[in-house]
């Protein structure tokens, strides 16, 4: 009966082991929560670009790693979310812009946040400097205000007798606030009116081109934000059936039928991001990891919309651009 109790007794031994060292290995596996605004659908590239950032850096989802995505619908699923992933106890908080990154830090002020293209993250207060960010974020910056000048000046340029362009921003991004002011500024320089036209959902776009419409602005700019650019399809369209050229603050809008952009490859960004997820996860602090910017800035202009709302760009001009879409 003994040597029977002392069989049964190793043979349990024999097949609890193996189960408890998998869940600590598994317990071992870092999680990084992917926070985002918009459908899945249109992010594929930036996913794609994290995970071969992350590749680069010898990290294999499911192996070695782990996503945790959390894509937001609205404003407030967005906070929600961020509370989630804090419950989670994920290691890192990937939070690609700034709102995703307020949101974060609404949530958490000790889980470390990772950003990918922050439009301001010294004058939103999500750093205290580009050089020593302290707090618990840090990442990649495109520096929005300075982007949003050069863009306008860009767009001048190709419609040069337009005296008055609409802006399309979001109330309810922290960085379109700065970024506004900044326009304005720019726009008193070049002459140029403008007209802010905002858009807190894609039912808004229809009334704010018939705003545009009716106010006879001679084109529109739409800063970079996400809720334009998950929607930048329909965007598009409209703008084609009011035939009115648009400046946008990505590619994305333009290779979905918008005119031109001038911007920073994100994709790059994303992938770049993933060296201070490594970082962090070594042991670094964000406080101690300086925000880097973006430094390479591409004009994409798409000439088949140009074409189809009639309006001529000087060859000059297209010469400028890093690529013309045709």
């Amino acid at each position: 009966m003994r040597r029977r109790e002392f069989i049964t007794l190793l043979g349990s031994a024999v097949v609890a082991w193996p189960a408890g060292t998998s869940a600590q290995q598994a317990a071992k596996i870092p999680r990084i929560g992917f926070l985002r605004f918009g459908p899945a659908s249109a992010y594929a590239d930036r996913v794609e670009a994290l995970r071969a950032g992350l590749r680069q850096l010898g990290y294999v989802e499911g192996k070695n790693i782990l996503i945790e995505f959390r894509w937001a619908e609205t404003v407030d699923q967005r906070s929600e979310l961020a509370d989630e992933l804090v419950r989670m106890n994920v290691d890192v908080i990937f939070a690609p812009s700034s709102s995703e990154t307020d949101a974060a830090r609404q949530a958490t002020k000790t889980i470390p946040i990772v950003f990918a293209n922050h439009a301001d993250p010294v004058g939103l207060g999500h750093v205290a400097s580009l050089a020593r960010p302290g707090g618990n974020s840090t990442g990649l910056t495109v520096i929005l205000t300075d982007l949003v000048a050069k863009c306008l000046e860009i767009f001048k340029e190709a419609v040069p007798h337009s005296t008055r362009i609409g802006v399309l921003f979001n109330p309810t991004a922290p960085s379109h606030r700065p970024a506004l002011q900044a326009l304005e500024a720019a726009g008193d320089k070049l002459g140029v009116r403008l007209l802010m036209t905002p858009v807190r959902t894609v039912e808004d776009f229809d009334g704010a081109f018939a705003t545009m419409a009716r106010e006879r602005v001679g084109g529109f700019f739409v800063p970079a934000e996400a809720l334009t650019v998950s929607h930048r399809a329909r965007l598009a369209e409209i703008a084609l059936n009011h035939q009115l050229p648009g400046m946008f603050g990505t590619r994305d809008n333009v290779e979905a039928g918008g005119l031109m952009s001038y911007a920073p490859d994100l994709d790059d960004l994303v992938r770049r991001a993933a060296t201070y997820i490594d970082k962090i996860l070594k042991g670094a602090k964000p406080a101690d990891l300086p925000v880097e910017q973006a430094s390479k800035y591409q004009l994409i202009i798409n000439l088949k919309t140009a074409k189809a709302i009639g309006l001529e760009i000087p060859e000059s001009f297209l010469l400028r651009a890093d690529q013309v879409i045709e």
